[in-house]
């Protein structure tokens, strides 16, 4: 069995009798005690030597208790520090407590004074494994996370290439069909591939891992939207106009999905083949959390019609946002097609 370790203090105090009393009842107690005669000898002592453990006392001619206590405090990674003063004055415990020792001690004849010591001393060492313990537990929780972390942002750079990977094979599958309809459906799809592949992208490159700017997303969705349905026969211009909000990945990818859906049937049927047209979008917060709006000036929706692309796009509309617990509304007053959807925020 192994037995405990030697524990090492520095007893400093100017009374020699007081001293050698102190190192034989405490060496008896197991620890090895080393005597500086002076504040100054402490000091010097504290800074060359490894101690676990010093005691000051508080009265010393020359630099005094105090004195010494702040100038062992200026070393890095001080012991802890148990005070020891001849005197019950509550100032003299408060103001060494306050400049950084671990206990006091206050002075008395007898045993009762080394028990008492041996107690400080005691505590003062749970205190400095306590502290060890939590420092290291904070590390390896840092290190964790730290880990966690790498390993999302590996996850989502993956999923980003992957879904990549899908868009790319849809792009080749619809390059090599003769029927204009379907070959359009697979160009649908890929465009809804892209909208979810710009939110793991952005995970990826963003040190929060958990949410996403969607001002920087809807920028960055709405540019490739732009490049896809403005053409020289059909000019579309697309504004976007978003406030700086995160929103949780998988509202992200709902809002980034019904965006692409509004967008598509504005730049599809609002405006004749051949007609310049302008679709907005607006991301904004208010009083009542989120609005998200897409709007177009299209010839509108007629009484009792819905909206045209009612079909797949509609039902991914509509799963989307029940998704985010709402649902999308149409303004009978807009002159052309305004889509809303209102989220809470």
């Amino acid at each position: 069995m192994s037995e405990t370790p030697t524990r090492s203090v520095l007893y400093v105090d100017d009374d020699e009798g007081l001293r050698l009393l102190v190192r034989r009842a405490m060496e008896r107690r197991g620890y090895s005690v080393t005597l500086a005669t002076s504040g100054e000898a402490g000091v010097e002592l504290a800074r060359t030597g490894n101690f676990d453990l010093i005691a000051l006392d508080h009265y010393m001619p020359g630099i005094g208790g105090f004195e010494a206590l702040q100038a062992i405090r200026q070393i890095i990674d001080p012991p802890p520090i148990v005070y020891v003063t001849g005197s019950d004055e509550s100032r003299v415990a408060v103001a060494a407590l306050k400049a950084g020792a671990s206990d006091y001690v206050v002075k008395s004849v007898g045993e009762e004074f080394f028990d008492l010591l041996e107690s400080a001393f005691e505590q003062a060492l749970e205190q400095v494994a306590l502290r060890r313990r939590h420092a290291a537990a904070e590390a390896a929780l840092l290190t964790s996370n730290r880990r966690l972390e790498a390993l999302l942002h590996e996850v989502n750079h993956r999923v980003a290439n992957s879904l990549q990977l899908v868009s790319a094979f849809v792009q080749m599958q619809a390059s090599a069909l003769s029927d204009p309809t379907s070959r359009a459906a697979l160009k649908d799809t890929q465009r809804r591939i892209e909208a979810i592949t710009q939110v793991h992208r952005r995970l990826y490159s963003s040190d929060d891992v958990e949410s996403v700017d969607m001002q920087d997303y809807l920028s960055a969705l709405i540019s490739e939207l732009q490049d896809t349905w403005s053409t020289p026969a059909a000019p579309r211009r697309l504004l976007i106009s978003a406030d700086g909000v995160r929103l949780k990945t998988d509202q992200a990818v709902s809002v980034g999905v019904i965006v692409n859906e509004l967008v598509a049937n504005a730049c599809k049927y609002a405006y004749d083949a051949t007609q310049a047209g302008e679709v907005r979008i607006m991301l904004a917060r208010d009083a009542d959390g989120l609005l998200l709006s897409v709007e177009d000036d299209g010839p509108g929706i007629a009484d009792g019609e819905d909206p045209q692309g009612t079909g797949l796009g509609g039902r991914l509309i509509k799963a989307m946002a029940s998704s985010l617990r709402s649902e999308v509304i149409y303004d009978p007053n807009h002159a052309g097609v305004r889509a809303s959807l209102r989220l809470p925020g």
